[in-house]
């Protein structure tokens, strides 16, 4: 009989799994979701807000949107961008090369 995987307990303090959702806060007092999107899911080409070059498809990167209170469900595609994922981590060190509707 194979063993099991042990459950993960919340509160360990570990850094959250990669592929999981984390909530992260920005500098202009937004809170935002960020998802890591795996090389292997990544199917579509987009551009990154960050450098606003293409993030082609076979390529890891984040998917981004604010979180708003009180909004119920996902937010819209529509309110989603792709980020490159050093983009998305030195977004403080530069500012988006377009505007976030």
């Amino acid at each position: 009989m194979p063993g099991r995987r042990p459950e993960r307990r919340k509160g360990t303090g570990l850094p959250p799994l990669p592929g999981h959702r984390r909530i992260e806060a920005g500098t202009d007092g937004y809170d935002y979701e960020v998802r890591p999107i795996a090389a292997a899911r990544a199917v579509k080409n987009y551009r990154c807000p960050g450098c606003d070059h293409e993030i082609r498809s076979g390529a890891a990167h984040v998917v981004v949107w604010r979180v708003d209170e009180g909004a119920a469900g996902d937010a819209g595609v529509e309110d989603r961008r792709h980020w490159h994922s050093p983009c998305w981590a030195n977004r403080s060190n530069r500012g988006p090369t377009r505007k976030w509707s």
